[in-house]
């Protein structure tokens, strides 16, 4: 692998991330004259679902993406023994999570910016009939200038209208999972994206979960009776608003993304 790397034009830094099947290294390209980051994942140790099925839509959708929030892949190949590199836009200032246990969670101030980007990337997905299916702080990844790069879209999915969008594919993380993934009920994944908005906005403005993921059924009575907010965090009513609403238990009720965008929270200026 360090051959073909070598021969392609990449020099190998270290590990970033590490999954169950694949890793993410630093590397400097010669062709772009700057770093990068190389995903590459094992195809001989990975599931046979996730080579058929996850894996070619991923690698499908990444390279027609092409948004100034969401993270860039510049090439993807294979190599002879079955490991695939795919080579992508290296966000240095790693994820949004490490940030706030680091600095604490964010005032509005800073993370009204943040999140209308992340609002961005989302919009410009569901525009185009792709649902990320994975979105966490883990996936919210920052450049060097604070701005939002999403990445990490191996569950996502093309969705089309109607009923032919419902799913019944749990993917992501529990503690970041709409009520109707966590139940197994057909859903829309671009409404239970939203959800995952909301967890990302409160973590991000809380510093932690809102709802316990150790217990998924008291969980989901949680996510029923509504959200609650630390006292010592001295929130907007507007901000407590659009957690309320991105956090709504019946997702007929939840907004599509576009409505999101149009929230006064967001609204007000930079």
């Amino acid at each position: 692998m360090d051959k073909l790397l070598l021969s392609k034009g990449y020099q190998l830094g270290e590990t970033i991330g590490e999954g169950t099947y694949s890793k993410v290294k630093e590397a400097y390209s010669r062709n772009l004259q700057r770093k990068v980051a190389i995903k590459i994942i094992d195809r001989r140790t990975a599931p046979k679902d996730f080579i058929h099925k996850f894996l070619p839509r991923e690698l499908q959708i990444v390279q027609v993406l092409d948004h100034q929030n969401i993270v860039k892949v510049h090439e993807v190949w294979e190599s002879e023994d079955g490991r695939i590199g795919m080579v992508m836009e290296l966000a240095e200032g790693g994820d949004i999570l490490e940030h706030i246990r680091r600095e604490g969670p964010l005032s509005e101030l800073l993370a009204r910016p943040l999140f209308r980007q992340l609002v961005n990337a989302i919009r410009y997905c569901h525009d185009r009939g792709i649902a990320h299916r994975d979105l966490k702080c883990e996936n919210t990844l920052l450049d060097k200038s604070f701005n939002v790069k999403l990445a990490d879209f191996g569950f996502a999915t093309h969705f089309g209208g109607g009923a032919a969008e419902l799913s019944q594919t749990f993917c992501g993380s529990t503690a970041y999972a709409a009520p109707e993934v966590l139940q197994g009920v057909p859903h829309q994944s671009s409404k239970s994206d939203v959800w995952s908005l909301g967890i990302v906005l409160y973590i991000v403005l809380c510093g932690h979960l809102p709802f316990d993921d150790s217990n998924i059924p008291k969980m989901l009575w949680l996510q029923q009776n509504g959200v609650a907010f630390p006292q010592q965090r001295q929130l907007s009513r507007e901000v407590r608003d659009l957690v309320g609403r991105l956090l709504e238990p019946d997702c007929s009720l939840r907004p599509l993304i576009s409505h999101v965008c149009s929230h006064p929270w967001l609204a007000e200026p930079q």
